[in-house]
């Protein structure tokens, strides 16, 4: 099967060796998504709720890109700074994926990059 690498100007670029996403057939395996705005100077946002929205708006772009979107999500992975912004997080999530809710896993990580509050990884369908 062919790995088809993904990348669009409407996300940030990623900060070190890895892409976006990779397309492998029907399936979408989106990199984790810090809330950098789409030019990649700063993070957006100083509540976990305003990142994480920015986390979703930057992976739509990205699952766009590769013929997909939020409504094909089927893992998240959300990474938190701190467990204690699990409703916050949960809240803002809930404005994105309102129906056919995608598997998630949530944990908390000791630091994130660019020491964001959240990070969003994803994997779609096509």
């Amino acid at each position: 099967m062919e790995l088809v690498q993904v990348s669009t100007e409407n996300a940030p670029k990623p900060i070190g060796p890895y892409s976006q996403a990779v397309k492998v057939g029907e399936l979408i395996y989106c990199a984790g998504q810090i809330p950098l705005e789409p030019s990649g100077n700063h993070i957006r946002g100083s509540s976990v709720g305003e990142q994480t929205e920015q986390c979703l708006l930057n992976l739509s772009e990205v699952l766009k890109a590769a013929g997909s979107s939020l409504d094909k999500v089927v893992k998240t992975t959300v990474f938190l700074k701190q467990l204690a912004d699990f409703p916050k997080m949960n809240e803002s999530y809930a404005k994105f994926f309102s129906r056919n809710f995608p598997a998630r896993t949530t944990v908390e990580v000791n630091r994130l990059p660019r020491d964001a509050l959240v990070e969003i990884e994803a994997v779609a369908v096509v």
